[in-house]
C-alpha cells in the first residue's frame, strides 16, 4: 500500500487551460493566486475557475506544499469559502478524476487545472509555470 502511494505522489502534474484562453504561462505567485482564488478574472475578462482533485487525494501532495503552502485542512476550507464568495460560477472546482478534470477544463471557458501529464489530451492547452513545461528539469510541478 504505501508503495503505491508514493507512486501516485511522484506523478509528474501539469497546469492545463481551456483552449479558449489567451493564457499560456503563469509564474508560481500567479498560479498560487488563481489556486488560492486571490484572481478572479483573466485580462480578457474571462471569469477564473481552477479545477483540481480533492485535496486529499495523493498526488495533490506536492501541489498543496509548492502552491498553496497550505494543509489539506485548510485548502479544504479555502475552497468552501471561495466557492460562496462567487455562487453563479464557482472559483474551484473538485473532480473526480484526471479524465474528469480534463473534460470540465475543457468545457469552461477561462478554467484551468493541474492534471497527471499522462491524461493531457489534445482538448485542452498546456501551460508554463515559472517559465518551463512539464517533464522539463526545474519544473515546479515535477513529482519527486
Amino acid at each position: 500500500m504505501a508503495a503505491s502511494v508514493s507512486l501516485a505522489a511522484a506523478r509528474d502534474l501539469a497546469l492545463v487551460s481551456n483552449k479558449a484562453n489567451g493564457v499560456n504561462a503563469l509564474s508560481l505567485a500567479d498560479l498560487a493566486k488563481v489556486c488560492k482564488a486571490e484572481t478572479s478574472r483573466w485580462p480578457d475578462g474571462k471569469a477564473v475557475t481552477f479545477i483540481m482533485r480533492p485535496p486529499a487525494a495523493p498526488e495533490m501532495r506536492i501541489v498543496l506544499e509548492k502552491v498553496y503552502d497550505l494543509s489539506e485542512g485548510q485548502v479544504k476550507a479555502l475552497v468552501a469559502t471561495a466557492n460562496r464568495a462567487r455562487p453563479s460560477h464557482p472559483a474551484i472546482v473538485i473532480a473526480d478524476s484526471d479524465e474528469d478534470l480534463v473534460n470540465k477544463v475543457a468545457s469552461i471557458p477561462g478554467a484551468v487545472g493541474v492534471v497527471d501529464v499522462y491524461a493531457i489530451n489534445s482538448s485542452v492547452a498546456v501551460i508554463k509555470v515559472g517559465g518551463k513545461l512539464p517533464l522539463e528539469p526545474g519544473y515546479l510541478l515535477h513529482g519527486n
